[in-house]
Formats: structure tokens, sequence, C-alpha cells
């Protein structure tokens, strides 16, 4: 199906030359923000909602299932072999990812510092 689309110049300047990829961007986009890792999403939303201290935000890991899909992705990726639903969905852990760091860091800067 082929779809034309009207687009500010500023919108259109950002998007990508790879038809594929604008195809996962207006999958993710239709899904929903971490649809497809629902799971690891609730996940991290969960600890954060009990009131974690700075030391447990620190050492907080992801559950096993999370961590074991981010491998298998991982792999399909450097094998070449990603669906483009994989593709937006590595995207999207690895976004979870980067804010888990980030709370990590800020976190990090709440404890005592030893001498």
């Amino acid at each position: 199906m082929q779809v034309t689309l009207d687009l500010p110049e500023s919108v259109a300047k950002r998007l990508p030359t790879e038809p594929g990829q604008l195809v996962s961007i207006l999958e993710r986009g239709l899904r929903g923000m971490w649809a497809a890792t629902a799971g690891a999403g609730r996940e991290v939303i969960e600890f954060l909602a009990s009131g974690p201290s700075p030391a447990a935000i620190v050492t907080f890991k992801p559950s096993a299932q999370f961590a074991e899909r981010s491998r298998d992705l991982l792999e399909k990726n450097t094998a070449g072999r990603l669906a483009p639903e994989e593709a937006a969905e590595l995207d999207e852990l690895a976004q979870l990812d980067s804010l888990v760091s980030i709370l990590k860091a800020e976190a990090r800067k709440k404890l005592p510092q030893s001498a």
C-alpha cells in the first residue's frame, strides 16, 4: 500500500532514508511506547513505585527474562536476522536501559561518599 503524507519541513528532514526504518518508526508509533517491552517497562515502573532507596536503585538488575530477551535480540541483530518489529523492540529496550542507567547515575550522587 502506498500512502502520501504532508509533513512539516522540520519533521521531513528528520525522516530516515531507509524505507524499512520508516516502517519501524510507524509501527512503533501505532503500537505505543514500550508495547513490545511492556513486561520490562512494567518491571521498572513497579520497582520505582515501591520507593526504592538510592542504594537499591544502584543495585537494581533486570529480571532474567528481560536480560535473556535482550541477549536474543542483540544476537539476532549481530547476525543480521532482526525483523523490523524486533528492531523496534530492541530500540525500546535500549531506551529503557538508558533510562535505568541515568536513574542509577543520579542515585549514586545521593549515596554517602566514602573517605
